[in-house]
């Protein structure tokens, strides 16, 4: 009987982010992308990540790691889990380059980096692995096939099939073809984000003019375009509009330099040194005849576009002379903030230009004519929709049920869930923990009551309430203090913490007359009557911080 396979799956079914997989023979695992989710409603978070514990618990199995490509949601959750693990990393040379960046600005100790070329075929542990190139939205993403004991497993990676992309590398689906008609295709994991999108998403290559042209309707203007450092493509296109419309570039930002620096070294990014302006250049130079090329298209707090809204950037101060091109699509759950930057721009005198303006951008993930073109391909016996919010994947499963495919054959999964491969088909055999790892910008781990703590007091305020116990005569040494910041107006706070102060004093004295004297017991007895007063008299619920001694 041929070995059965397993495929955990650790983040990424149910929301855009946390992209992990374990692909598992024999107790053998290889990781299949290692990836963090973008907080916007955790203060005090910068990363959350799947909960590696499985996974650090079964170590010694891991073989390797595959990064199918370089964007964050697959590959941010790399240096909290090479902390506890070492294997090799394989990927294309940009993905290797970013990866061994951010665990080098991590401190984390690199593993052996493994490159992998266009339809290279590598023993990777228990599995044969075929990578084939596929048109995204930074360079050298790579769709996976594992040639494994139970049949081809075909994992798409994020892809498009874009006719004309600017470095000209396509989604190989001829290659898929093949394999489908000559060996078959068991089992196919694909990506969902547009799967509720009609029709087939724009090339890339279509957004060139349209920049140029926004370049030429803002002659004699300082142009500031914000967009992924990742988007090799992207800052490609830009550069080449700035050119032909005859400015000078400047790259500002950490990841931007960084990123544009590894594209142009390995010759993914044609741009010569001629045209580009350092920092002391930039601060001398003509405005209307530059470009500025900066991170903050998500709004980040501290990329470059997001201080220069705030009038905090070292070098650029925005003014009416500005236009200030957003080419991106805000990722779900940034909408507000984008929002907020674009007005704060504004104020300040600048022209805004987005992609719900103009057609400045378009999607790295293919719609559902795309992705079902990729069912046409490969002709899976089954089939498990990945990488999208939970609609998403139910839209990825129409797809694939209204092509022919029976509902035996889709297994529909969440983050947690843990399958079987074998000879009768695929199935759910079990979970692991979908719980969120959440960590702060040092990689510190930060638990869920810290950051429920944390969204109470923004949104509730606190009240801090002190209480000296005379132990030998039961009673209170000195009238209870009460301070409170968040809760109510400065004007009630007064009349309104001398009231929670009289009802805390009656029920002491009642619980020291008692001979009620235990630390614990009386702080719990502060904290419900302080909670039941304020419920009643604010209906609102702040974070209540009772201290008892006892002296």
């Amino acid at each position: 009987m041929n070995s059965s396979v397993h495929i955990t799956f650790l983040g990424g079914l149910g929301e855009i982010g946390r992209n992990c997989a374990a692909i598992e023979i024999d107790n053998r695992i290889v990781l299949l992308d290692c990836g963090q989710l973008f907080p916007y409603k955790h203060p005090g978070i910068d990363s959350i990540l799947p909960d590696f514990k499985w996974l650090i618990d079964r170590h010694d199995d891991i073989e390797a790691c595959i990064l199918s490509h370089s964007h964050e949601d697959h590959m941010g959750g790399i240096p909290h889990l090479f902390r506890h693990v070492s294997v090799p990393i394989y990927g294309s040379p940009f993905t290797l380059g970013m990866v061994k960046a951010k665990l080098e600005s991590h401190e984390v100790d690199v593993p052996p980096l493994v490159s992998i070329e266009d339809n290279e075929i590598l023993e990777i542990g228990p599995f044969e692995c075929e990578f084939l190139p596929v048109t995204h939205s930074t360079p050298g993403g790579l769709m996976t096939m594992f040639k494994t004991p139970q049949g081809v497993i075909l994992h798409s990676s994020d892809f498009k099939l874009d006719p004309t992309p600017v470095d000209k590398r396509l989604t190989d689906l001829n290659r898929v073809s093949d394999v489908s008609r000559k060996e078959g295709i068991r089992l196919l994991l694909a990506d969902s984000t547009n799967s509720e999108s009609d029709g087939v998403s724009l090339s890339e290559s279509e957004i060139g003019p349209i920049l140029e042209e926004v370049f030429i309707e803002n002659e004699g203007r300082r142009i500031i375009v914000g967009t992924f450092s990742s988007h090799i493509h992207r800052i490609q296109q830009i550069a080449d509009a700035a050119m032909k419309t005859g400015r000078k570039l400047a790259v500002l930002g950490p990841s931007m330099i960084r990123n544009v620096a590894l594209a142009r070294e390995l010759g993914l990014l044609h741009l010569s040194d001629r045209v580009l302006l350092t920092e002391k250049e930039l601060k001398s130079f003509r405005s209307d005849k530059v470009c500025i090329i900066c991170t903050g298209s998500q709004a980040e707090s501290r990329a470059a576009i997001s201080m220069m809204s705030a009038g905090k950037h070292s070098l650029i101060e925005i003014d009416k002379n500005d236009t200030v091109i957003f080419s991106s699509a805000p990722i779900p759950g940034n909408e507000a903030s984008i929002f907020r930057v674009h007005n704060k721009l504004a104020r300040l005198g600048a022209r805004i230009v987005h992609s719900g303006k103009l057609n400045i951008h378009t999607t790295g993930h293919g719609k559902a004519g795309e992705l079902l073109a990729l069912h046409e391909a490969s002709n899976p016996e089954f089939f498990i929709p990945v990488h999208g919010e939970y609609t998403h994947l139910l839209g990825h499963e129409e797809i694939a049920l209204n092509r022919g495919m029976t509902q035996s054959n889709v297994l529909r999964c969440v983050d947690g869930d843990r399958v079987l491969l074998d000879e009768h088909g695929v199935h759910l055999e079990g979970r692991v923990s979908d719980e969120y790892l959440m960590v702060d910008t040092r990689g510190v781990e930060v638990s869920n009551g810290l950051v429920k703590e944390r969204i109470s007091l923004g949104g509730e305020g606190f009240i801090l309430l002190r209480v000296v116990v005379d132990e030998k005569g039961k009673r209170l040494l000195e009238r209870p203090f009460a301070a409170t910041f968040g809760w109510v107006e400065a004007e009630d706070k007064e009349e309104w913490l001398n009231e929670i102060i009289e009802e805390v004093i009656k029920v002491m004295d009642i619980a020291l007359v008692e001979n009620k004297v235990d630390q614990k017991e009386l702080t719990r007895l502060v904290r419900r009557t302080a909670g039941k007063y304020v419920d009643l008299k604010t209906g609102r619920r702040p974070v209540l911080v009772p201290i008892v001694e006892i002296n």
